[in-house]
């Protein structure tokens, strides 16, 4: 018997090795935040309410929280009519589902919140004459939303799909979600079901 291992050997040991490491390397890079004290705050992209009086439609996107933020996107609507106070922010959050909430959740919110820990990108802004109306196009589409009581985070409906749905009842948004917008393809594939 030898004392040394022999190339073969070397080789298993060494790609074992190695998704060993790559494993601990990933669930180290996941659970390095708690989602429950990440970022919340403004990311400063959205003008405030106090000093602009024009109105403004915003779409954002942020990475999901932990590894599936490597994959995919959450997205919402903000907006803000002629001379109000404040954002309203259009979402779904699938953990409101659990708490036997709807969820689709329409509030007077931070229209550019970090994403638990993650920075929001600005997909799409409207803002001045003629928004107003696509505003109200836009809460009347989300109120209308078919799904509200549901959240799947694969294939859909998810947060995306709630998104997508609006942009297909307002087409004048002109709306087009990133490939990581998981689930946007969902209302397309319900329609096609039925």
């Amino acid at each position: 018997m030898s004392a040394f291992i022999s190339l073969p050997q070397f080789c298993r040991f060494g790609r074992f090795a190695a998704i060993l490491f790559t494993c601990l390397l990933l669930l180290f890079a996941c659970g390095s935040q708690d989602w429950r004290t990440a970022s919340r705050e403004s990311a400063g992209i959205a003008a405030s309410p106090v000093t602009s009086r024009q109105a403004v439609l915003q779409v954002y996107g942020a990475d999901t929280w932990g590894w599936r933020g490597w994959f995919a996107i959450h997205t919402w609507i903000a907006a803000k009519p002629t001379d109000a106070s404040a954002y309203t922010v259009y979402e779904v959050i699938g953990w409101r589902q659990s708490r036997g909430l709807p969820v689709v959740r329409i509030e007077q919110d931070v229209p550019d919140r970090y994403w638990f820990g993650e920075r929001p990108r600005l997909l799409k802004e409207l803002h001045g004459d003629g928004v107003d109306q696509l505003i109200a196009a836009v809460d009347q589409a989300a109120k209308g939303y078919p799904w509200p009581e549901t959240y799947k985070a694969f294939p859909g409906p998810n947060s995306n799909t709630f998104t997508a749905w609006i942009g297909k009842k307002v087409p004048e948004l002109g709306l087009e979600l990133p490939f990581s917008a998981i689930g946007s393809g969902y209302t397309d594939q319900a329609v096609e079901g039925k």
